[in-house]
């Protein structure tokens, strides 16, 4: 057997070249002469590039970004970081609005923020219902399921006999009760879903703010001062949660948002001397709406509420008109102690009108159904989350639908 030649490998690097190449494998290899191929040149040696080093010496990586140490704390979070006081957002720079566009983004925006109070009626409708006979059984299982969303026992109870009426003894499916569901809880809201009606003859027309701790008070009036601005109104803030240095701030920067004048005074001072004041500048500069901040206060605190009837007997000394509004801001999250709040806030400090918040962080958004059916007080707004577009004029029949899952 003749000595095996050298492959490309060793000839490329440094190896003696074959005389001819190898033929086809398993054949002998054939002469050069007969083959008549000509003769090729060898390619020339290519220099090889080495890689760089995969280890290099680089410094090690810096921390990952953190959020600042100095974010506020304040009563609710605000809608978008505070723009420097130094350069407030020009009221002409606000983006139009485009009508049909928001009305259907308001319905998704609420169904979503009522999603865990429609899921867990949904559920527990579904639990009951599984595409059986409507017996008596059935009904007292639902009214259970009902009167514990908080839609309040007399809701309950009215659902319950509709279906008996209409649906007894024949098969029924949880659509059928979320339809009945649906058109009842409108029907309770209809009567109360009144919008906040700004009288032009009152200038200003006095907005107060009240609240237990925490509602969303300071928020709201933000929002509210947005939205009168963007309507061409004038607006003035009065900062009166003189206990919470933060809630005077956070007005400051909603004021510096609205290009509204913000009347404030040191941390601790007296709530209805602001008042005094705020109303007086207001009246003298012809401004269309002033509103009005207060502490939060617990309802079953009796000094508290002194101190609030107080804040409208002032008021009531500069304009005996006044508070041409006075708006309970409601937590949905307290759930039922919502309706003791209503009570004890309505008796005391004359409330006109309801905003129902934070819809959107709990699964109890049927309290409001028992406190329109209760009280028949007048539900202006409803917020299910934390920006300006996300409080909005209430409106039954679209609550209604959201509530029951109807989307």
């Amino acid at each position: 057997m003749s000595e095996k030649k050298p492959g490309f490998f060793q000839r490329f690097f440094g190896g003696q070249p074959a005389p001819s190449p190898a033929g086809p494998e398993g054949l002998p290899d054939a002469p050069l002469a007969p083959v008549h191929v000509p003769e090729t040149p060898e390619p020339e040696p290519i220099a090889v590039v080495e890689a760089p080093a995969v280890e290099e010496d680089l410094p090690p990586p810096g921390p990952p970004e953190m959020t600042p140490d100095y974010v506020e704390e304040v009563e609710d979070q605000l809608v978008s970081p505070p723009q420097a006081i130094a350069t407030p957002v020009p009221l002409a720079s606000a983006p139009a609005v485009d009508v049909p566009a928001e009305k259907q983004g308001w319905f998704a925006r609420l169904a979503s923020g009522l999603k865990r109070s429609s899921d867990n009626l949904s559920t527990s409708i579904t639990s009951v219902f599984t595409k059986r006979k409507l017996d008596a059984a059935t009904l007292d299982e639902l009214e259970d399921v009902l009167v514990q969303a908080d839609l309040g026992i007399e809701t309950a109870i009215s659902i319950t006999e509709t279906l008996r009426r209409d649906r007894f003894d024949k098969d029924v499916s949880g659509e059928d009760v979320r339809a009945v569901l649906a058109a009842e809880v409108e029907k309770v809201l209809t009567p109360v879903a009144q919008p906040l009606v700004v009288d032009a003859a009152q200038k200003p027309f006095i907005i107060l703010m009240i609240g237990v701790n925490g509602s969303g008070k300071t928020t709201t009036i933000g929002k509210l001062a947005q939205k009168f601005s963007r309507e061409g109104k004038s607006v003035m803030l009065a900062a009166g949660d003189t206990f919470r240095a933060a809630a005077i701030e956070q007005l400051q920067v909603w004021g510096q948002r609205t290009n509204s004048p913000v009347i404030s005074r040191p941390a601790g001072a007296d709530a209805s001397g602001l008042a005094f004041d705020a109303v007086t500048q207001a009246k003298a500069e012809g401004r269309d709406v002033l509103i009005i901040d207060t502490a939060g206060r617990l309802q079953n605190r009796e000094e508290l509420m002194d101190e609030l009837e107080k804040i409208i007997r002032v008021i009531k000394k500069v304009d005996p008109s006044a508070p041409h509004a006075t708006l309970l801001t409601l937590d949905a999250t307290t759930g039922q102690n919502a309706l003791r709040q209503v009570e004890i806030f309505g008796k005391r400090g004359g409330v006109t009108g309801l905003v129902m918040t934070k819809l959107d962080g709990t699964a109890r958004g049927g309290i409001l159904v028992a406190i329109a059916r209760k009280f028949g007080l007048p539900v202006h707004f409803i917020g299910v989350g934390e920006g300006v577009e996300d409080l909005e004029p209430f409106e039954a029949g679209d609550f209604a639908k959201a509530i029951a899952g109807q989307h």
